[in-house]
């Protein structure tokens, strides 16, 4: 089964509101078995646009980063992060073929 994969890039306006939504949106994560790959770290923009804060998340499989989206519990911690940040998220499947 290929993974899942959410990749995010999110400005923030407001860190102290953020932090609602971080404690909420642990409580999904957890529930869907959701991995961070990457948070927040160093980055270079090479090519294209960016946002400040960058994110990549690992699910057990491409269904369960889907289930996650949509829970209510995720969905939730959604109404908390739109009024604090401005976020581009897309949702991919992991690639198991072969490689170069």
């Amino acid at each position: 089964m290929t993974k899942g994969y959410w990749i995010a890039r999110v400005d923030i306006a407001d860190p102290e509101g953020y932090k609602a939504y971080v404690e909420a949106n642990a409580i999904p994560f957890k529930k869907y078995g959701a991995r961070f790959l990457a948070r927040s770290g160093r980055y270079e923009n090479p090519e294209g646009s960016s946002r400040s804060r960058n994110v990549v998340l690992e699910f057990p499989s491409y269904q369960a980063a889907l289930d996650c989206w949509n829970s209510p519990e995720y969905q939730y911690a959604v109404t908390l992060r739109k009024p604090v940040s401005t976020a581009d998220i897309v949702i991919v499947e992991g690639y198991d073929g072969p490689q170069p």
